[in-house]
């Protein structure tokens, strides 16, 4: 705590400012301005999670790493052979591309993951300690469980943005969203959580749980309104 304000506090409030603002624009103003305002905002995302990530040692730069590079390689491989997640192609909202993929989506990739790691790793240890010391449960299972159930999460997130993503010109299917994309979606997802839970470093993150519901709600009132 430095301030009045704790960093959490003041990331959180940004988060929900630039959110509010793109999706007021979105909806009742300038549609492409905001639209492609859209890496800005993210950036910035990935710069408070980085503020805010308590001792971001060797092995959380690693997780990062490993999240961009897997995230940019399965979506080269995706885009340019539909083996993974289906037939689709990207537009240019999201900035500078390699291989028709933008070097954002590695971003992208880590703050999904990281929000929804760290989310699950948050309930799971709160569930826990209100638990009583015989009932605790085993150490594999909680791995289990912050792998699957954020998997799992991830993969509610990528449902809920997949058709706002579509009208935001991030990217275009031929054809509908297959179930394909979700079932490729929870398996990279399983293997970038188990990296997470390998790394050793602080998961404790109030600003990233925080995030995760600022996105959610984000891409839930534009899914429900945006034309």
């Amino acid at each position: 705590m430095t301030g009045p304000f704790s960093k959490y506090q003041i990331a959180t409030f940004l988060a929900i400012l630039f959110h509010a603002i793109g999706l007021t624009g979105i909806l009742f103003f300038d549609r492409n301005f905001f639209i492609h305002s859209t890496p800005f905002n993210l950036l910035l995302m990935f710069v408070l999670l980085l503020w805010t990530q308590v001792k971001a040692n060797s092995w959380f730069w690693i997780f990062l790493a490993a999240c961009f590079i897997t995230g940019v390689a399965v979506e080269m491989i995706g885009v340019n052979t539909g083996l993974l997640f289906g037939d689709y192609k990207y537009g240019d909202v999201l900035g500078k591309q390699l291989k028709q993929v933008p070097l954002l989506i590695g971003i992208n990739w880590f703050i999904i993951i990281y929000c929804c790691g760290v989310s699950v790793h948050t309930l799971l240890m709160r569930i826990v300690q209100n638990m009583p010391a015989a009932n605790g449960g085993s150490a594999t299972l909680k791995v289990l469980a912050v792998i699957v159930d954020g998997a799992t999460l991830a993969v509610f997130f990528d449902w809920l943005m997949e058709p706002v993503a579509v009208k935001l010109d991030y990217w275009h299917w031929n054809g509908p969203i297959p179930v394909y994309n979700y079932i490729c979606w929870f398996f990279v997802s399983v293997l970038l959580l188990l990296v997470f839970q390998v790394c050793k470093f602080e998961k404790r993150n109030k600003f990233a749980v925080n995030l995760l519901l600022i996105q959610v709600m984000f891409f839930l009132v534009l899914r429900t309104f945006m034309n």
